[in-house]
């Protein structure tokens, strides 16, 4: 007996987040009737071909009569962003492929609501992406690009839209034998073929001592003022990002966001897609670090050889296929044996699939001191160093 799924993908139900969750986090109603208003203009983008020349306009809506492309490609802003960090990657994705992908630029958590935390963020992002698909029914494969802080609420989320699809059944063909059915899976995202996922300068191991703020200097002395100040800043996501969270006694979500539990699968879900690609600054991003970036032990950074630039891609410096090989940690932090404990287990978790890692730096360019922004082309008249970057992740993307 065989099954095969319905044009229409199967949308998993989102679960309401923990009342643990929901009193770290205030004026909730205002904020979704807002994210309702904003959700009826969607942020899709497809190309229109002129004979002058060619823009990105938005989908309002999905006219049955035209074949619109069936990869959906979700780009995510980091901390203090918006849907427009996005703006010059998404026009050029569109432009280098039209037949093949729609890129939508998420809208539901921006400037101050990305102080909220990566679950409440991902929660909203989760249920935009469905949003999303609905207006799209003829889309069949899902894809994240992801910035800083966003590409956390972008873990988060694809756990919570993670499913398995039964692909079909069969028995044995053995006589005088007890029956025993064999089951075919299919992961699925929102319903949807995961393709890609894809981080720029995200924190994957956090932000908390080993230079991994690297605005800080390194300095035990800052670095520990800064894990017990984070929250002032930037509310329930600087307690995530410095792994000072404990609601209701639970471990630090960065730390549980590298196993599955009982509700979200969060390793499942990241294991599903083709490509798990990190993009990192090796240099004068004073953000995010380049090992929480890259996922990699500061060792392993020294060890690095990079290569000589590329004409096509000059500010890529190095790049490497996916590995699962886990390195032991080099040497315990100042900040003592929990922090390096922490981190091991963040980097052992996320090292159970393997990652795709794109060294990025811009040592030569004048925009150098805004890496951070530049690696993803925030504002093309202040980043536009970052073009060749966002070409090399479009000219690798998997369609």
């Amino acid at each position: 007996m065989t099954t095969t799924s319905a044009t229409t993908p199967t949308v998993p139900k989102l679960c309401h987040i923990s009342r643990s969750t929901q009193r770290g986090v205030t004026n909730l109603k205002p904020r979704k009737k807002s994210m309702d208003f904003i959700r009826t203009m969607t942020g899709c983008f497809m190309m229109e071909v002129s004979d002058k020349s060619q823009k990105v306009v938005e989908i309002v809506k999905v006219n049955g009569a035209h074949k619109l492309p069936d990869h959906l490609v979700v780009m995510v802003n980091g901390i203090i962003g918006s849907a427009s960090d996005w703006r010059y990657a998404a026009k050029e994705f569109v432009k280098s492929h039209p037949d093949n992908v729609i890129v939508h630029c998420s809208e539901c958590n921006s400037s101050m609501l990305t102080f909220d935390g990566v679950d409440m963020m991902g929660e909203r992002l989760a249920e935009e992406v469905v949003d999303v698909i609905k207006r799209l029914p003829g889309v069949k494969k899902i894809s994240f690009v992801a910035h800083s802080l966003g590409g956390l609420v972008a873990r988060y989320a694809i756990g919570r839209l993670y499913a398995c699809d039964v692909l079909s059944c069969s028995t044995p063909a053995v006589e005088n034998t007890s029956v025993e059915y064999q089951m075919s899976y299919e992961a699925r995202i929102a319903g949807l073929e995961p393709m890609n996922f894809v981080t720029f300068a995200t924190p994957h191991l956090g932000s908390r001592g080993h230079k991994q703020l690297p605005l800080l200097c390194g300095f035990p002395l800052l670095e520990k003022g800064a894990t017990q100040t984070a929250h002032w800043i930037a509310g329930r996501s600087g307690k995530h990002l410095f792994l000072t969270d404990n609601d209701d006694g639970q471990r630090p979500l960065l730390i549980r966001m590298v196993n599955d539990d009982d509700n979200i699968k969060f390793m499942s879900a990241l294991g599903s897609f083709k490509r798990r690609v990190a993009y990192a600054n090796v240099n004068y991003d004073y953000v995010v670090g380049w090992g929480t970036s890259s996922i990699r032990h500061h060792l392993e950074l020294q060890m690095l050889n990079h290569v000589e630039e590329n004409q096509k891609y000059p500010h890529i410096v190095h790049a490497e296929r996916g590995s699962t090989e886990i390195m032991k940690a080099g040497s315990s932090s100042s900040l003592g044996r929990i922090m390096t404990d922490m981190e091991e287990e963040m980097f052992r978790g996320l090292s159970q699939v393997p990652w795709e890692r794109v060294d990025v730096s811009f040592r030569k360019s004048s925009q150098r001191f805004v890496a951070h922004n530049t690696i993803q082309v925030q504002n093309y008249w202040m980043n536009s160093d970052g073009a060749d970057v966002v070409l090399h992740m479009i000219d690798h993307f998997r369609l």
